[in-house]
């Protein structure tokens, strides 16, 4: 911590697979065990399917009927039912000993809400909260939230639709929300928007929102690692 703010390292991993972001993250919440380690990893992940441990597992033959489609399918341990990632999504990753910051798991996810609404803001685009978690342009959700929060350590985190392709989420229930869809920023602008560009806009935001300061850093190595989250 530095001047009284967090200090939040930033990770920028590209294109990696979700197994890949999960490793990644466990280095993290391994190294808050001894001391703070606030970061925040940024990826894009190829087509995969996941889905969330709220209520009841997702149905197997549901899942089944995916893996025709090309993409992976996980199951994970963050909260929300299933949904999809894939290139042109940014996906984020805070992993954040809430200790830091407030130690409430409702504080932390409107936190990230009103981050994604502060940089759609940026982009010209009303976006909001609704009784469901995420983040929505109208009745179309344009970043998903799904958090594990483990000793007030958070991982997982959001995937915001940038240029991705939203076909594949026809073939699910986003969220497992009835009779909602989903946006992109390039949709809502009819222009493409990347991720590359959209990445300092997150960056703003979340600086502001969780009143941190961030640092940029790198991917640690490949054996630093033991268990999964």
């Amino acid at each position: 911590m530095q001047g009284g703010r967090p200090l939040v390292e930033v990770v920028r991993l590209g294109l990696v697979s979700y197994q890949e972001g999960l490793r990644l993250q466990q280095v993290y919440v391994n190294r808050h065990r001894s001391v703070p380690a606030h970061a925040l990893l940024l990826c894009q992940h190829p087509p995969v399917y996941t889905t969330g441990i709220r209520h009841k597992p997702y149905p197997s033959h549901l899942l089944d009927k995916l893996r025709p489609l090309g993409a992976d399918v996980h199951r994970a341990n963050r909260g929300g039912l299933i949904t999809f990632h894939g290139p042109g999504q940014l996906v984020c990753y805070p992993v954040l000993n809430l200790g830091s910051f407030k130690k409430s798991v409702r504080w932390y996810v409107d936190q990230l809400e009103k981050t994604i609404i502060t940089l759609c803001g940026g982009f010209s685009i009303q976006a909001s909260k609704s009784p469901h978690t995420g983040v929505w342009v109208g009745d179309n959700k344009i970043c998903a939230i799904g958090i594990h929060c483990g000793r007030y350590v958070t991982s997982h985190g959001l995937a915001l639709n940038c240029n991705t392709d939203l076909s594949w989420f026809s073939h699910i229930v986003p969220c497992g929300i009835e009779g909602k869809g989903v946006t992109s920023l390039s949709r809502e602008l009819q222009r493409d928007v990347g991720v590359e560009e959209t990445i300092p806009h997150l960056l703003a935001a979340f600086r502001d929102q969780f009143s941190c300061q961030l640092t940029e850093g790198t991917a640690p190595e490949p054996d630093e690692v033991s268990g999964v989250i």
